[in-house]
């Protein structure tokens, strides 16, 4: 299915150098941001109070937000658990201050509000829960990247798998540069956005080294320029449909899923707006650096009379 069809073959190969030099600035730069200010973890991570609190009615969850912020209590998380008339607190605990402290400060707050609220559970979730939790993350992260490349590698060739998982991994590091840049918290959701946009990249990689591979049967004479440069051309429609309507189902969320899905949202933006470029501008220039050829991926066709006379 194609929206539009181009005549002519754009030449991106003609500037492959220039956006690797794009790609590695803004992948440094992301580094240097994660180096110097870090992600912003959230209670998961880093450890903190979890809160259960009941109503008689539907809880007013913005509402409960505005007042602990209107109170002072930063980094908190608030969203509906199990019925519309429970809800889940998260927040770090003060300097000195206890989990028993905290959750009879918090529901004098809420009480004022509505008198209604009763607290049901409330617990400490210690810092080594999120240091596991950071460990299996990076754990998944890891297991991804592998299994990428490898099915890249057996499917195709290893050229395509190495620079497939380098793009890839540059639209993960560009998420977290933005995160560590905005100091935007960073939490469970957020890190199941990046694995997904890990998985969601990919895809545009495998439909492009595959055209690459046909083009290499069809285009028998011409260089290997051209015909990367067809590749890309002639899946442009339907990068554009398939990550078109992928970033309107998460730009829904992210203005109509509230704050328990806006940062999550934002990840999955970020990384399907660098996945279009990561799979075209990265993932091909470094296809064509590392020297691809046709023999790579069409085995010569071998004459059988030849063979029955020798």
């Amino acid at each position: 299915m194609e929206f539009f069809k181009i005549r002519r073959d754009i030449p991106f190969m003609r500037y492959a150098l220039v956006f690797n030099i794009i790609s590695l600035v803004t992948f440094i730069a992301a580094v240097i941001f994660l180096a110097v200010r870090g992600l912003a973890f959230s209670i998961e991570f880093t450890g903190g109070t979890v809160m259960e609190v009941a109503y008689k009615q539907a809880a007013d969850v913005q509402g409960i937000r505005t007042a602990l912020d209107a109170a002072g209590y930063s980094d908190v998380q608030v969203q509906n658990f199990g019925t519309s008339r429970d809800v889940l607190i998260r927040m770090p605990l003060g300097e000195g201050q206890s989990t028993a402290d905290l959750s009879k400060a918090v529901m004098e707050k809420l009480t004022v509000a509505d008198s209604t609220a009763e607290l049901r559970r409330v617990e400490y979730v210690g810092p080594q829960v999120g240091k596991e939790l950071a460990e299996n993350g990076a754990l998944a992260l890891l297991v991804t990247a592998l299994g990428i490349v490898a099915y890249l590698a057996l499917r195709f060739e290893w050229k395509f798998g190495v620079s497939a998982i380098i793009a890839n991994l540059h639209d993960v590091v560009i998420i977290l540069g933005f995160f560590a840049l905005f100091q935007w918290e960073f939490s469970l959701p957020v890190l199941a956005a990046v694995l997904a946009v890990l998985g969601y990249s990919v895809n545009e990689s495998v439909v492009i080294a595959d055209r690459i591979r046909e083009n290499f049967r069809k285009m028998r004479k011409a260089p290997v320029n051209e015909v990367i440069d067809n590749a890309i051309t002639r899946t442009i429609s339907r990068t554009i449909i398939t990550h078109g309507t992928t970033q309107t189902v998460v730009l829904s969320m992210l203005i109509f899923g509230g704050e328990a899905l806006h940062y999550f949202a934002v990840a999955l933006t970020i990384g399907i707006l660098f996945g279009i470029y990561s799979s075209v501008l990265v993932m091909a220039p470094l296809v064509r650096w590392l020297g691809v050829k046709r023999e790579d991926l069409v085995k010569p066709v071998r004459d059988k009379k030849q063979e029955a006379v020798v």
